[in-house]
């Protein structure tokens, strides 16, 4: 048998996995956690993870290229991929070298992640975050709540970032909000996971809000040695999940090129093939154009991760806003061009026009992305 190159077999081990079972899955608001296992145990969920940990060691191109092929098939296992790849970057980046050893093994072998940041009132504004992390002995104690995090649903593991606080209840947070990332298992007392109520899209996902009581851990869950800096240990999650998110929209977009393509050359009207029709024809342009933009815009910040770049941060931000934005619009124009055929619930462009939307509120919204942007701008001029 001819050696197949690992972007194909995974593509190919997803396609079959998937099936036509997606729009089954976002009717009933689950994922089969066999098959996340099943991923998970295959090194797929958090390919970039080094093989010495059980990880497939793909670097941010071929991991791209093999998420946006996800993202095509089902934007709610992308997301539990998002997901398990954030909490894996998180512990290997903020981790020591026994945390690593201790917790990546896990998350190659079919246990399952999810990663805490938002809260009621800490959504844009992290530095709002009240969740707070208790050194008391040789345990740390957690106490707030999470919401809409992604796959806590399924997660036998979550990686929860709050304020930290010395050993005295009664001590202010650490002067200049420092934070800390904590692996805490879901079923520690005091955590109690409620999945979130009918989501508009990725609707499988397993979106949960987490409410932390006295949630009491052993010390060496907490990631690194010392305080950290709330930009820094948030920035570093979600430098991946934005990656993750804008090569899923690539997907999104390739799903719904295929899905207005098929339609316009077979369904026919005034005695013509609806992309004979201009205006038609002028909407499965734009479609391509917003692919094309997408994916050369991920192409670019995957090799900038890949080469360490100095320009990895804005060109992972830049690819996120673009191709979110490109996916909303695109989704919505193959709506337009399949009109009642794609109009009904169920259908791969509709799923497609209500995930896309998620997406450019999650993990930076389109106007905290501009204003990131904006920033870089104004800090190169000067």
């Amino acid at each position: 048998m001819p050696d197949v190159p690992a972007g194909e077999e995974a593509a190919a081990a997803v396609t079959a996995l998937v099936a036509d079972g997606a729009d089954g899955w976002d009717r009933a608001g689950l994922l089969p956690v066999g098959l996340l296992r099943h991923l998970g145990t295959a090194g797929w969920l958090c390919a970039q993870v080094p093989p010495a940990y059980g990880g497939r060691g793909l670097n941010s191109a071929d991991n791209g290229a093999f998420t946006a092929h996800v993202g095509s098939l089902c934007s709610s296992v992308r997301s539990v991929m998002t997901s398990q790849g954030m909490a894996a970057w998180t512990v290997e980046r903020l981790g020591t070298a026994g945390q690593r050893a201790a917790f990546l093994p896990r998350l190659t072998g079919g246990a399952l992640a999810a990663a805490g940041f938002s809260e009621r009132a800490a959504g844009s504004d992290l530095s709002a975050m009240t969740t707070r992390v208790r050194r008391d002995g040789d345990t740390v104690v957690l106490d707030g709540h999470k919401v809409w995090v992604t796959a806590a649903h399924y997660a036998d593991l979550l990686v929860l970032f709050g304020r930290y606080q010395d050993a005295d209840p009664g001590a202010a947070p650490a002067a200049g909000d420092h934070g800390r990332a904590v692996v805490v298992p879901a079923d520690t007392p005091g955590v109690r996971v409620t999945r979130v109520a009918d989501p508009l899209g990725c609707r499988a996902a397993g979106h949960a809000d987490i409410a932390l009581d006295a949630v009491r851990v052993p010390a060496d869950h907490v990631l690194g040695g010392s305080p950290l800096p709330l930009p820094l240990l948030v920035t570093t999650a979600l430098a991946y999940g934005r990656m993750s998110v804008a090569w899923g929209c690539v997907g999104i977009l390739r799903g719904c090129l295929t899905a207005a393509a098929r339609h316009a050359a077979t369904r026919e009207q005034f005695g013509a093939p609806l992309g004979d029709h201009q205006l038609v024809a002028r909407h499965l342009a734009e479609l391509f154009a917003a692919e094309q933009t997408a994916t050369r815009v991920c192409e670019h910040a995957s090799r900038c991760w890949d080469e360490g770049s100095p320009e990895q941060v804005v060109a992972t931000v830049l690819a996120k806003h673009v191709s979110a934005r490109n996916a909303a619009r695109g989704a919505a124009t193959a709506v337009q061009v399949l009109a009642s055929a794609g109009a009904q619930d169920g259908h791969p462009v509709a799923r497609a026009h209500r995930d896309a939307k998620l997406m450019e509120l999650i993990e930076g919204s389109n106007e905290m992305c501009q204003l990131m942007l904006a920033r870089h701008v104004l800090g190169s001029s000067a």
